[in-house]
Order: structure tokens, then sequence, then C-alpha cells
């Protein structure tokens, strides 16, 4: 029985860790309901938990907030120089600021920071390199930043895109990189698709991806910042996510190779554009016959024209029959333009 009540015990202090910050104010509703116990038992979780320095209080009784305590904060900054060197800054500085976590999440925070970490070596032409982590009881957040050029305005420029909203796009689908014969362009792309959390600020434009939302989202700021680029990363301290998995949700049958993207359709857009050109559509296909299996995530795409998803589904297709194209979360009118493209295709009719 005493180790029934320790477990449940236990149960309620994870429970109001992991809710907390989205729940300052009326956490103790919020757990007294979920687990059918009084507020009164509630508060005395809270106080085990303000004794143990996890959760801070502030306000009087009726405007009372909690939130979770900062358990460790560690700043520092890099010259960048010819010597300085990724595994040498980990090993030295950041494995031993992250602390003991289980062997899946240094695994990935291993990955996430030297993939970032180098990027801003290798590309951002900057005079140096800040890190910034901070830990609480449920999660480790990362900063890490330089002063040089700006990643989205560096690929915008290296590619001649449109924009830097069109680099973001381009990230997004993996296997981008200024420097082929030094990178693979895979970094950011699973980093971004490791934690919980994964976002990007440069220029005017801020990128973002949470694992639990299967897209990417663009956020254009109306003001620029004054140069180059911030890469936040956030991880719960006791995920059961592997770098593995994730790595091998991007693999095709028995290639363990990066042969499998999902194009977030919805970043081609410009505000509330819709896709009804040809033109659109090549943008959308940049760089996709990199991969044999390319999922087009249509999510937040109303409607769709016939030119669009002709290029797609029938030129593209017929030219590129060893990749396989799927479309997911189309809506019903999405669904008919592209079967009336394949529907077509499958006829032999020509592009006009």
């Amino acid at each position: 029985m005493t180790k029934r009540i320790r477990a449940r015990g236990e149960d309620v202090r994870k429970y109001i860790l992991e809710h907390l910050e989205s729940h300052p104010i009326d956490i103790t509703k919020v757990v007294a309901q979920h687990f059918g116990i009084t507020r009164q038992a509630v508060n005395k979780h809270l106080q085990r938990l303000n004794s143990e320095n996890a959760v801070v209080e502030s306000g009087q009784t009726r405007n009372r907030t909690r939130k979770l305590a900062t358990l460790s904060e560690w700043t520092k900054t890099y010259p960048l120089t010819s010597n300085l060197a990724e595994d040498v800054v980990w090993r030295d500085d950041v494995s031993k600021v992250i602390g003991d976590m289980p062997d899946n999440v240094l695994r990935i925070w291993h990955y996430g920071f030297t993939e970032m970490f180098n990027n801003a070596i290798d590309h951002s032409s900057g005079k140096s390199i800040g890190l910034a982590i901070r830990r609480n009881a449920v999660a480790t957040e990362m900063l890490v930043s330089d002063d040089g050029v700006g990643i989205f305005k560096k690929i915008q420029t290296e590619f001649g895109l449109l924009d830097e909203r069109h680099a973001i796009f381009e990230l997004a689908k993996g296997k981008l990189t200024t420097d082929p014969k030094r990178h693979s362009g895979e970094g950011i792309f699973f980093s971004s698709r490791m934690f919980d959390e994964f976002d990007i600020l440069s220029g005017a434009v801020f990128f973002t991806h949470k694992f639990e939302d299967a897209s990417d989202w663009i956020l254009e700021q109306e003001r620029r910042t004054e140069g180059g680029t911030f890469v936040w990363m956030k991880l719960n301290n006791h995920t059961s996510r592997t770098t593995t998995k994730i790595m091998d949700q991007f693999s095709s049958g028995d290639d363990y190779g990066f042969t499998k993207t999902v194009v977030p359709v919805d970043l081609a857009r410009y505000g509330n554009e819709n896709l009804i050109s040809r033109s659109q559509a090549k943008r959308l296909l940049a760089r996709v016959e990199l991969f044999r299996k390319v999922l087009f995530d249509f999510k937040d795409v109303p409607t769709i024209g016939p030119a669009f998803a002709d290029e797609i589904f029938r030129v593209f297709a017929v030219d590129h029959p060893h990749i396989e194209l799927v479309p997911i979360n189309a809506n019903s009118e999405v669904k008919r333009m592209i079967a009336r493209a394949r529907s077509a295709g499958s006829n032999g009719t020509k592009k006009n």
C-alpha cells in the first residue's frame, strides 16, 4: 500500500511539472480534476515541489502563479577562429552543462548541438558564436547564435531564390547545403524533427517546428534582426525519442539513407494567395528529385489550380517515374484536382 501511495504521489508531481507551463494560475484545479483528488492534496504536492526548488511561486493567494524553477543557466561566447571545433566544445563545455541525462536524450543533444554549432563555424562568416543553456525539472533549452550574414540570406543568395522566405521552404525539404563537399544538408532537417521545439530566427523571417505538429511554420517579422542567426532548441529531459527512430522515419524500404521527405505545401503560399500556376509548382518541386518518396502535405491548403496539380502529378511524375509522389492531408477539392491530373497522365495526354 505504501509503495502504491508513493507511486501515485510521483505521478501527481510529474503531471504538475509537465503541465505547469500551460496552467500557471489554475494548475491546482487542473490536477485535482485529472486525478480526482482534493485541491488541498494537490497543494501538498506543490509545497513539496517548492521545497525541492523545482517550482517557484509569486503573487497573493487568489492571484498566485507558479512556474518551473530554473535549475541551471549557463552562457559563453566563442571567438570564431580557425581552430574552433564543435566536438571540443561539446566535450569540454556543453556535455558537462547538460549533465546527467538518459543516453537517448544525450544523443539528441549531441547531434543537434554539433550540427548547429558546425553550421555557424562553416557558414556564418561571423566573428563569434554564442551559447546559452537553461534547464528546469522538465526540459532543457539551448540557444546557438552567431553574428554572421544570416542563414536565410546566405541560402537565398547562393541558390538565387526569390527571398529569405523561399530559403526556409527549401530548408524544410532537407538535403539543402551551400557546401555539398563538406555537408549533406541533413543537419537542420533532422534536428528540427528530433527536438520538442526548434526555431530559427534570421533577418525578417522566423522558422519554427514543433514535434507534435507535422507542419513547419514561417512567420514574417515587421522588424529585421540586425544580423546573424539564432537557433533555439528545447527537449524534454526524459523523452523516449531516439535519433535512430527519427532518421528511420525518412528512409524508404530497405534503403536506410535519407530517401523520403515531407514537403509542406502551405509554405509555398505567400499570404492568402492560391496555388494555381506552374511556376509555383516548379518552385515546390525544386530538388525533390533527390528523394525516392515525397509526401506533399496539403494541410491548410484550401484549393489548388489545375495547372499547379498537373505540373506535379502528371508532368513531373511522368519525367520521374522512380519517385513516389504521395499527397497527404488534402481536402476533397484538392484531391479532385490531383486525381484529374493523374487521370490525364494515365491517358497519355501531353502538356500544352
